[in-house]
């Protein structure tokens, strides 16, 4: 990308809300302005990229279908303003893995053209409790550092999802987190106990909170109530289906860090019908994607409509904006991605009015929209 390019209006920084204007090339060069409340004119918003650590495919593909799956998934979601993921896998044999984690890594050495960049490996199991898959097949596997280590190879594996409560995980758990991999507990029967004693080995998050794990009662907390109780961080899916708005605000008051993701399927961006989930054909319908027996199987959300939601349900948009941005960049550790900042990645979304996007940029790459 040659020279620079700048825009105007309302610009959300760091610090708050500045009006004024936003010069950038690859990285943010400049941001001048005053400070002023966004409701003081029309101009547009300009917001960091939104990240989102959990997206399973997109545009009819599966990350587990390898090879150039991962580079049309990237494009379809950068076109709904994520500027950032983590390419998710399912629980699914060896094999399997390791092929569609070959062409995950291909893309993490080098940001396709027109696409959000891939940051690296959510690997979603195998290491699971086998009671708790719901819409994960039925590969789950005893833990073993050789196997997280053998796929590690292959790709960058950023997080991993463990149920802590399985034969051998909690030492997984501790291994994998001094190797500096972030370990979130999910697709979980464990106990409160049992999550406590993960976060004291070294968890930092719990996948998609309050959907597949033990459930919240006032006499058994279980892993939501350790969650609740404890985490400071912890993705959770608001398409409005998966949880209800009123359970959205409860985490949202208990868990600083609280993020959002999609945990998008090949069925988003797509017409209603069948799509492949991993090895389980699943069915777009109704705004969801579903298993044959009416289960939950991902979604069909985007990381546009997740923050249309947040400000439907009430957060200000500024605070809706850090939940699908900037503490997801904060939970993996990434300085220079989910803000707006001189030095950071130009990865940044302008919005209209109404929310509706208007323009997406990729390390300064102008994303064509779709129509």
């Amino acid at each position: 990308m040659s020279g620079s390019t700048e825009m105007r209006g309302n610009i959300l920084t760091e610090t708050g809300w500045i009006s004024g204007a936003l010069r950038f090339d690859q990285r943010i060069l400049d941001i001048s302005g005053e400070p002023a409340a966004p409701d003081g004119n029309r101009d547009d918003y300009i917001l960091p990229g939104f990240i989102d650590l959990h997206v399973h495919g997109g545009g009819g593909r599966d990350i587990m279908d390898g090879g150039d799956a991962v580079d049309v998934i990237a494009r379809l979601h950068a076109q709904h303003g994520t500027t950032s993921l983590l390419a998710t896998t399912m629980t699914a044999p060896p094999e399997d893995l390791e092929h569609a984690l070959r062409g995950i890594g291909r893309v993490c050495d080098a940001r396709t053209t027109g696409a959000a960049r891939v940051l690296g490996v959510h690997l979603e199991g195998p290491y699971i409790n086998p009671g708790k898959l719901g819409a994960q097949p039925d590969f789950a596997q005893t833990a073993s550092l050789e196997a997280v280590q053998k796929l590690g190879l292959l790709a960058p594996l950023r997080l991993l999802t463990i149920a802590p409560e399985m034969p051998g995980n909690l030492a997984l758990v501790r291994a994998l987190s001094a190797a500096g991999m972030r370990v979130q507990i999910g697709h979980t029967l464990g106990t409160y106990e049992d999550g406590v004693a993960a976060l004291e080995h070294g968890a930092t998050g719990f996948t998609h909170l309050f959907n597949a794990m033990s459930a919240f009662h006032h006499r058994e907390p279980g892993m939501a109530g350790a969650a609740l109780a404890h985490a400071h961080y912890a993705e959770i899916i608001p398409d409005l289906l998966h949880v209800h708005p009123g359970a959205i605000r409860a985490a949202l008051r208990a868990i600083p860090g609280l993020y959002c993701v999609t945990d998008s399927t090949a069925a988003t961006g797509m017409p209603d019908g069948a799509y492949m989930l991993g090895r389980q054909q699943v069915h777009k319908c109704m705004g969801g994607v579903r298993l044959a027996d009416g289960t939950l199987a991902g979604s069909t959300l985007t990381m546009d409509a997740a923050l249309r939601n947040l400000v439907g349900i009430g957060l200000e948009l500024a605070e809706a904006s850090r939940r699908v941005s900037t503490h997801a960049a904060d939970f993996l550790g990434l300085t220079e991605r989910g803000r707006l900042a001189r030095g950071s990645h130009a990865d940044l979304v302008v919005l209209d009015r109404e929310l509706n996007l208007k323009a997406v940029y990729v390390e300064g790459e102008r994303i064509a929209l779709a129509d």
